[in-house]
């Protein structure tokens, strides 16, 4: 019985994050729409920075990895999907409370699942654990890196605001050791579950890598200077109490010098 449970998941499952993988493109098309209407261009701009937006990632990923023509290349679905997140974007107006949680939630979905099939395929191309993090970290945050030069913004991966690759970075993680045992669909899951309750909490509590101004680390470091002969600045300077005494202000020393000076105001006549 258990068997047969786990043949049909299976079967399913690739077809459940197919779904996955195209809502995200449909989704993300919609976002490059939506900063193409915020900046008033007209259709040729909805069209690029949709599909940027939603497959540069995986474009970007597929180049790096030298395993063919990139699959939203060759699979009709997802340019066709990409473009009609750009129309929707182009007709209807999407904004309010309501899309930004619908989004916030099914982009950290599709999150998890972008980062899975990113370290996956690095992983089955021969690649090691860190690039493969960085492949699936690729995947899920590049389309938006590239479209956010192409607007001229800061991409939000380099920070400023909630966490955005980290999520990526923790879904890599828990697929990794579950791919090296074969189960490639229970990566995948657990991919989309950590992806998505990582962002999502990190939008909720407003969680935030820390930036070099907010960390002050407590070693004071002294401040010696050295001397040329490599002797730090105490050691080279004599003992205050061991000093000879200055001679006074009012007596200046004769054209002889300061040891002749010292012998007549002593008494030693040599």
């Amino acid at each position: 019985m258990a068997a047969d449970v786990t043949a049909q998941l299976g079967e399913v499952l690739p077809n459940v994050f197919r779904g996955i993988d195209l809502t995200g493109v449909f989704l993300n098309g919609v976002l490059g729409g939506t900063i193409a209407r915020q900046r008033r261009f007209d259709l040729v701009g909805f069209a690029i920075l949709a599909i940027v937006s939603a497959l540069g990632g995986g474009m970007l990923r597929d180049t790096l990895l030298q395993v063919g023509t990139p699959v939203a290349l060759t699979d009709p679905y997802y340019l066709a999907t990409a473009l009609a997140g750009a129309a929707v974007a182009f007709f209807v107006p999407l904004k309010g409370r309501w899309w930004t949680r619908t989004f916030l939630v099914a982009d950290g979905i599709v999150l998890g699942c972008w980062s899975a099939t990113g370290a996956t395929k690095a992983l089955a191309a021969g690649l090691g654990v860190l690039p493969a993090i960085l492949l699936g970290v690729t995947t899920a945050v590049g389309g938006g890196m590239i479209r956010d030069v192409a607007v001229g913004q800061v991409p939000a991966v380099f920070g400023g605001n909630t966490l955005y690759a980290t999520p990526a970075v923790f879904a890599c993680l828990v697929t990794i050791p579950l791919h090296s045992q074969g189960l490639d669909n229970l990566g995948m899951l657990a991919a989309i579950i950590v992806g998505a309750g990582v962002s999502i909490l990190a939008h909720w509590r407003q969680w935030r890598l820390p930036d070099p101004d907010s960390v002050h680390l407590p070693v004071k470091w002294p401040n010696r200077r050295r001397q040329p002969g490599g002797a730090g600045a105490d050691d080279a300077a004599p003992a205050a109490d061991d000093a000879a005494p200055a001679p006074p202000a009012d007596d200046a020393a004769p054209p002889g010098g300061v040891r002749r000076w010292w012998r007549r105001r002593l008494g030693d006549t040599r």
